[in-house]
């Protein structure tokens, strides 16, 4: 087996994804193909109380900053991942290109449409810098195996499409308020901003863009304590659905689509979903359920019966890992970032399912920000999702 060849790896913005990131740098012996392997090199965030859990498991850390510069004038660093509020995103992500380092972002890529333009415009001027966003949840293999079936287009005509991403820990009124309810740091678009690329990555991808979109937004808790024990306004929204038409882009019909982003969602963890219903064909996916893919076959006058299949660890990229064992946030974390230097050691790969594009990235900024005016307006909205 030939040696996989190493990449230098900067993380800026130290805390839950960035361990994350390092975790999975360090599961990287648990895939079995490989081109490169990711070394984690360098550190920077604000917080020092951050560094000694990196520090203490890391011996490849050279680099322990609270200035991102250093790691943009590092000439042995070669990727950097960034996860920071979505305010310091675009002078951050431009700064990080313009300084020549492949990276990936977080998600929305920008507080707002104007922000994402501006880096996307930078990115288009340095054509050399691999850049891709993150988005998890469809790389569990549930939302694997949906997404080939999309490809094979047998769902007959399709009925609707659902998909969305749910959280329950905002229920608890008592929870100190943080940034992703302040409007200067998180953006206007509220958790639509945060979760709206897990319910529509794989619509994206699939071409399946909303021509018209009618959202309800909905401020549940409209005041918290801050840590100081102040009451202050909760200004972005909690939870958001968005009621969209779809034209199919090849069969020349439409279909509505639903597309949810909740943060207060009772008795719901992390639970990314979608589920397609056709007239031959139908399947849905929940990583409430991460085993399991129901699927639907139907013909005229049959019966109507959902088959539930245990997939077990069926990954996109082979690991170490036996079928017989249950896939988690860990392993889609490590597949997610296997597609991301796949694709950055093989340029122009044909890949079965890659990370989040920068035009993908935009294109959801153009969705979020006509669903943040439908919400403000009640009026729908029709996106140019064009170029």
């Amino acid at each position: 087996m030939k040696k996989p060849k190493t990449v230098n790896c900067g993380i800026i913005g130290c805390g839950l994804m960035g361990r994350e990131f390092a975790v999975a740098a360090a599961r990287w012996p648990a895939l079995l193909e490989k081109d490169v392997r990711p070394e984690i090199t360098a550190i920077c965030d604000l917080n020092e109380d951050l560094f000694e859990w990196y520090t203490s498991n890391f011996d490849s850390i050279t680099t322990v900053t609270k200035n991102y510069h250093d790691l943009l004038n590092d000439e042995n660093i070669d990727v950097i991942y960034c996860s920071v509020p979505h305010n310091l995103h675009e002078k951050m992500y431009i700064d990080i290109v313009k300084a020549g380092k492949h990276f990936l972002g977080e998600k929305p890529f920008g507080i707002d449409l104007e922000a994402n333009e501006r880096i996307s415009a930078t990115i288009k001027e340095n054509p050399d810098v691999f850049v891709r966003c993150s988005s998890e949840f469809p790389f569990f293999p549930g939302a694997h195996e949906i997404h080939k079936m999309i490809h094979e287009n047998s769902w007959g005509k399709i009925i609707e499409v659902n998909t969305g991403f749910l959280h329950s820990s905002d229920l608890n009124f008592e929870k100190t308020i943080n940034w992703k309810r302040m409007v200067n740091v998180n953006g206007e678009y509220g958790c639509m901003g945060d979760l709206g690329m897990h319910a529509l990555h794989i619509p994206i991808r699939s071409g399946w863009l909303p021509k018209k979109i009618s959202a309800t937004l909905s401020n549940i808790v409209t005041e918290r304590y801050n840590k100081a024990g102040d009451l202050v306004p909760c200004e972005t929204w909690d939870n958001a659905t968005l009621n969209c038409e779809v034209d199919h882009p090849t069969e020349g019909y439409s279909f509505p689509m639903t597309a949810k982003t909740y943060r207060i969602a009772p008795g719901e963890t992390d639970t990314w979903y979608i589920e397609i219903l056709g007239t031959k064909f139908s399947a849905r996916y929940s990583t409430k359920y991460p085993k399991t893919l129901q699927t639907m076959s139907y013909t005229n006058g049959g019966k109507q019966e959902w088959r539930s299949e245990d997939l077990g660890y069926t990954s996109q990229y082979k690991t170490i890992t036996g079928g017989i064992f249950e896939f988690g946030f860990t392993d889609a974390m490590l597949q997610m970032w296997a597609a991301y230097f796949d694709e950055l050691a093989n340029p122009g790969k044909e890949m079965p399912f890659g990370c989040i594009r920068p035009e993908e990235a935009t294109i959801h900024h153009k969705i979020l920000t006509a669903a943040l005016e439908s919400g403000k307006t009640g009026k729908t909205v029709y996106p140019k999702l064009a170029d």
